[in-house]
């Protein structure tokens, strides 16, 4: 699968924010998220990091 987790990057951390994510778009200045479930997000922030092998998106707010 290809899927990714996506977390929140805050004071040095990082936080689960939505599993296997298979679509993301940007919305209007923020980031458009839905998993394989259905479930979605809407992130208001930027990417900081995607690593394809790791299957990890890595969010930071404004």
């Amino acid at each position: 699968m290809c899927e990714a987790n996506a977390y929140i990057y805050s004071d040095g951390k990082e936080e689960l924010y939505l599993e296997n994510v298979d679509l993301m778009k940007p919305e209007n200045g923020k980031i458009f998220m839905k998993n394989l479930f259905g479930e979605q997000k809407i992130f208001e922030g930027e990417i900081k990091e995607v690593s394809l092998l790791r299957h990890k998106i890595i969010l930071e707010k404004k």
